[in-house]
């Protein structure tokens, strides 16, 4: 589970997990998507836990997502995103697919990839001042089926379509209202908030805590999308709209789409 950008505290029958990448403003890159798999599953293992919360380094971000400096090394052609979009998937999923329960400490930015990894907890605590949201129209980016399911499950198609399409940034009290939050209050409570609410849920019995999970996400079914539905969210890659943004949010320029 060693993992240099993953620090693992406990609290008793806690683990508090955080994405130690705070000069970064804790992006991701491939290793840290990989990372977070090997994480959550080796925690799911944990017998004698009985909640995990995520939370950045810091407080000027929980994460701003997908570290976009390594795009033009690591996300090249069809083959190259085929095998991140591989890697992304199954870090996203590994906090769905935790035994425990899995709370988010939100503070700061909650951005793109940031905020999937919130809204495939099961709880979300964030500050009044977050900016959550989903940027992936901004960078031509097609957001993946089974993330976009948990914000439909989360808070409905219209908000969906508000964040994916319209590319709305909320901050807590919009997100609050709006589903993507469990609770808003104000930045210097949301430590404490997050970590009592894991409390409580560990007071409650650890397996009705891993069956209920279990048992929402079996009610939901598998996903109404084929093999090639989920083959082709990956083809972004070949766009143009895609490099022309990646180059010009690294030059930081407002990206200009063509619409190939």
């Amino acid at each position: 589970m060693d993992h240099p950008q993953f620090l693992v505290a406990r609290q008793g029958a806690l683990a508090v997990v955080t994405f130690n990448r705070p000069e970064m403003h804790n992006a991701f890159n491939l290793s840290m998507w990989a990372g977070l798999q090997q994480t959550m599953e080796s925690l799911s293992a944990e017998d004698a836990l009985r909640c995990v919360v995520l939370r950045g380094a810091g407080t000027e971000a929980f994460s701003a997502g997908a570290d976009i400096s390594e795009f033009a090394t690591a996300r090249v052609d069809r083959l190259q995103e085929d095998q991140y979009a591989k890697i992304f998937n199954a870090g996203m999923q590994s906090i769905r697919l935790c035994r425990h329960p899995v709370v988010a400490m939100i503070m700061g930015n909650c951005l793109g990839g940031g905020a999937g990894i919130a809204t495939m907890c099961d709880f979300r605590v964030g500050g009044e001042n977050i900016r959550f949201g989903i940027t992936a129209r901004n960078m031509g980016l097609w957001y993946s089926y089974a993330e976009l399911d948990v914000i439909i499950q989360i808070a409905g198609t219209g908000i969906a379509a508000e964040m994916l399409i319209e590319g709305r940034i909320y901050d807590g009290r919009e997100a609050y209202d709006r589903r993507l939050l469990s609770r808003v209050v104000p930045e210097d409570r949301v430590e404490a908030e997050a970590i009592a609410l894991a409390e409580r849920i560990s007071e409650g019995a650890p397996l009705a805590a891993r069956f209920h999970k279990a048992a929402i996400r079996k009610l939901r079914g598998p996903l109404p999308v084929t093999e090639a539905d989920i083959s082709g969210n990956n083809a972004f890659v070949e766009t143009e709209d895609f490099r022309n943004a990646a180059e010009a949010f690294l030059a930081k320029q407002r990206p200009i789409f063509i619409g190939r």
